[in-house]
């Protein structure tokens, strides 16, 4: 049977998702099968987007493809590179606060991370007064607005992040082959179809391995409800650090994380992920901000609050039930390194002792309705953005 590779596939998966280690509780299971449902879907996507002749950039991840600890405030697209062919990319810079390219060798795997081969944002081409670009990628090309494709380079990947989801606009990226316009892949054929079931399978299995130890590597090393210093980001991201921690917190706790507003950064988050190492809710929820979106003290300061129990503060960052979980915070577009001076401070504080203990909480309260009018507007912008 043609399918039959995938649904033994789809039948080790659904294993995998049972018998996480960390799966604590019915809730837990029941995000996992739906974090798995994403898996199915993204895999397939991108075994049939295979296509290294005739590519095409395809959103990577999105609120019902999730993986990776992925973004809130970043559209991610990908195509397939063969390492021996030269590619044209064009496209018309949004007003987006960083726009970044990635060519990776090879892929995720459960063992290891995938070489960084070439990775730059917007400040390394020409973009012109209307906003429109092009660029080139290929074996031995070097020089303005011409990037080398190394030995094994097998995708590109595009990062546009949003600092203001009202705000800003995304752009336009497309991508093709030097040589193949005008002309068209070969037609489907049984074996083809076998070809990419087999491949999906393939797919869907190592991105659930792989996500599942990635946080083993970079996260649950370090002592539980603390954050590291910055530091560049895994994976070869040239203009973006990070500092990373998980949390455990009873429903009666708060993770106050105080982190100075960078203003070399035009891109600065926070977010939160569970367990299963995706974003939570971020569309109905205000899991995640950037500096635009928080409030920053008078200080220069911002003093993020996570918890269960409503602080009644505008940067709460809303744990929705997941006593455990990752908390990340990203700078990019970066033009100097980060030092600890300017990373996240930590402190775990009674939900009911806020007022006494959090510096400027008086200015930082808000109303219960300025809260449902933040959550409101979340709604709206990622419904905008996700048309983008």
């Amino acid at each position: 049977m043609l399918t039959q590779p995938f649904a033994e596939a789809l039948a080790e998966a659904e294993k995998i998702i049972t018998e996480a280690p960390h799966i604590a509780s019915e809730a837990d299971l029941v995000e996992g099968l739906d974090y798995l449902a994403g898996s199915i879907r993204a895999s397939l996507q991108m075994a049939w987007a295979y296509e290294k002749d005739f590519p095409f950039f395809v959103r990577s991840t999105g609120p019902y493809t999730k993986m990776g600890l992925d973004n809130p405030d970043t559209l991610y697209f990908h195509s397939y590179l063969r390492d021996d062919a030269e590619y044209v990319v064009t496209g018309r810079r949004g007003t987006t606060a960083d726009l970044s390219f990635q060519v990776l060798n090879g892929n995720y795997s459960p063992v290891e991370v995938p070489d960084s081969l070439t990775a730059f944002d917007d400040r390394a081409f020409d973009i012109d007064d209307d906003g429109r670009f092009e660029i080139r990628f290929g074996p031995g090309l070097s020089g303005r607005n011409r990037f080398p494709l190394g030995p094994g380079s097998a995708m590109l990947i595009v990062r546009e992040v949003f600092s203001d989801w009202a705000a800003e606009r995304p752009g336009m990226v497309r991508i093709h082959r030097v040589g193949a316009e005008g002309a068209a892949p070969l037609p489907l054929s049984r074996d083809t179809l076998a070809k990419r079931y087999g491949v999906a399978g393939k797919i869907l299995l190592s991105r659930l391995n792989t996500f599942l130890a990635f946080p083993k590597w970079f996260y649950l090393d370090l002592p539980v409800n603390t954050m590291t210093e910055p530091r560049a980001t895994p994976g070869g991201l040239s203009t973006q650090f990070s500092s990373v921690g998980h949390y455990d917190l009873d429903d009666d706790q708060a993770m106050v994380v105080t982190v100075p507003r960078c203003a070399d950064a035009p891109y600065q988050g926070i977010q939160l992920g569970s367990m299963w190492y995706i974003s939570l809710d971020y569309a109905n929820h205000q899991t995640s901000l950037t500096a635009d979106q928080a409030r920053v003290d008078p200080d220069g300061k911002m003093r993020f609050v996570i918890s269960e129990r409503d602080p009644g503060v505008a940067n709460w960052l809303e744990r929705t039930g997941h006593r455990r979980g990752y908390v990340q915070i990203r700078w990019q577009r970066l033009s100097r390194d980060l030092k600890p001076d300017d990373g996240p401070e930590v402190e775990i504080v009674p939900v009911a002792e806020l007022p006494d203990r959090l510096a400027y909480y008086e200015q930082a309260t808000v109303t219960p309705a300025e809260w449902s009018a933040r959550i409101a507007a979340r709604q709206a912008a990622t419904a905008a953005r996700m048309l983008g």
